[in-house]
């Protein structure tokens, strides 16, 4: 299997703003991102607010934010789109679960009640397609994925973040039990805490490869691979993606960002 590599912009120009990427992609910004996950659950104001913050700065290398049009897909509790908001874009977000869009706070505006699987939106209607950790969360990855390309007008770009099951993180707050199985992780869970998991394995939570993310992106047509890239890591560990097997548990989180094609 080859690997999916970086490729020039639309206009066949280098990426001028890698360089920056690289940069902001250190070990102490790693260590920062990994040591709040434990905080997740006790304050999740500080811990997605953080998360917010590094991801757009992540997406804005890529792409000017100022003035776009974003679709936060899987919005949640409408962190990321206030982030993108501070930033400048014009963000709606949609998601399936009234009762997460509302669970901290009010929702943002422009939030949409709508599944990710049949995005409400015209083909080609927005600059910028945006999801960070909704893909393991529905039953068919790849039409969500794809989705979110035919909105993306040509020339925008889709960014696209998931956790993949092989990661130490994959079972969410069943890790790391979720390597002796989903089901027999949500047991252990269920029998420690008297109450069954947020993220049911089957139901609301599924085994995603970072393989079958690399060989979607290779197959889809429609887009161009600008980076595939371990989301928390720093830059001298964005090899870990090339070398199968190793990149299923190192990765932790993979983000694709693509190119919509003319």
């Amino acid at each position: 299997m080859t690997a999916v590599r970086p490729t020039p912009d639309a206009t066949g120009a280098p990426d001028a703003t890698g360089a920056a990427r690289k940069r902001a992609a250190t070990l102490a910004r790693s260590v920062r991102l990994l040591s709040a996950f434990r905080r997740e659950q006790a304050d999740p104001e500080s811990f997605y607010t953080l998360m917010a913050r590094d991801t757009v700065a992540q997406l804005a290398s890529y792409t000017a934010l100022d003035g776009a049009t974003v679709v936060d897909v899987g919005t949640g509790t409408g962190f990321f789109a206030r982030e993108l908001q501070a930033a400048g874009a014009r963000c709606v977000g949609i998601d399936h679960d009234l009762a997460e869009l509302v669970s901290l706070r009010d929702p943002a505006a422009n939030t949409l009640v709508a599944s990710a699987l049949e995005l409400p939106f015209r083909t080609g209607s927005a600059d910028v397609c945006f999801s960070s950790n909704v893909l393991e969360h529905v039953p068919d990855p790849w039409r969500m994925a794809g989705e979110m390309v035919r909105v993306t007008r040509p020339g925008g770009i889709v960014y696209l973040s998931f956790t993949n099951w092989l990661s130490p993180w994959g079972g969410h707050e069943t890790s790391p039990w979720h390597y002796l199985g989903g089901d027999r992780a949500a047991r252990r869970y269920q029998r420690r805490h008297g109450r069954p998991p947020k993220n049911r394995f089957g139901e609301s939570l599924h085994a995603v490869s970072v393989s079958a993310a690399l060989a979607w992106a290779r197959s889809c047509e429609e887009v161009r691979v600008l980076d595939a890239i371990p989301r928390y890591l720093p830059r001298w560990a964005e090899g870990v993606v090339r070398v199968p097997g190793l990149r299923e548990v190192a990765t932790w989180n993979l983000v694709l960002v693509l190119r919509k094609l003319p």
